[in-house]
């Protein structure tokens, strides 16, 4: 029998290995546990548990709704795949992307994060913190036009756009039932009155 923890695990970089790319290596060939996702946060490898049940209609509402309005050409979807931000020694795996078609033109297992032209993050109790304190500078600082941060917790929308060098430069908070705008390159309103959280889910 495994335990499955309702926490994030970080496994510790080792010593004497601090590139990126070996970071990257190690998670990749790492066995993650049933039931868990592995990225690497401030240069360290965290697991944390994959989504409940009721986070995957929001997610397919998220891609329903924005897909059409996505930058000519780009690939939109929530197929887990690792962009890559070496950089800031970060590799996520975003919940819901869009990016340009030339960052998947490779055979490495890990993509570059500066060719993604939106993000989406529905946040969890293991996951919360990392979505709202690391990822949000992060996205920012690596030109990410629109990264949009689904609160399942507090049931909010927030938006951030006008990535800069000191991450992000604006952002708009709306409850779920609202329409909040997804700013250029999409150019739209999202409608999360669509978005169904149950009454007793106090934790995502």
């Amino acid at each position: 029998m495994t335990l499955m923890l309702e926490r994030p695990t970080t496994i510790e970089a080792a010593r004497g290995t601090p590139q990126f790319e070996a970071l990257c290596d190690t998670l990749l060939s790492m066995e993650v546990p049933d039931g868990y996702r592995a990225e690497i946060v401030r240069g360290n490898i965290v697991m944390s548990p994959w989504s409940r049940g009721f986070y995957l209609p929001v997610m397919e509402s998220v891609l329903d709704q924005l897909k059409p309005e996505r930058p000519q050409g780009h690939i939109m979807s929530s197929t887990p795949f690792l962009f890559a931000f070496p950089g800031e020694e970060r590799a996520y795996g975003p919940d819901i992307y869009a990016a340009a078609p030339s960052a998947f033109r490779t055979d490495s297992r890990y993509v570059d994060g500066e060719a993604l032209s939106f993000v989406c993050e529905l946040t969890s109790s293991a996951t919360r913190l990392v979505d709202w304190q690391d990822k949000v500078p992060v996205y920012g600082r690596a030109g990410v036009p629109v990264y949009l941060l689904l609160d399942m917790q507090e049931q909010t929308a927030t938006v951030f756009w006008e990535p800069s060098a000191k991450g992000y430069l604006a952002r708009r908070t709306a409850p779920f039932g609202e329409k909040p705008e997804i700013p250029d390159p999409f150019g739209c309103e999202l409608d999360t009155g669509v978005f169904e959280v149950p009454a007793d889910a106090t934790e995502g």
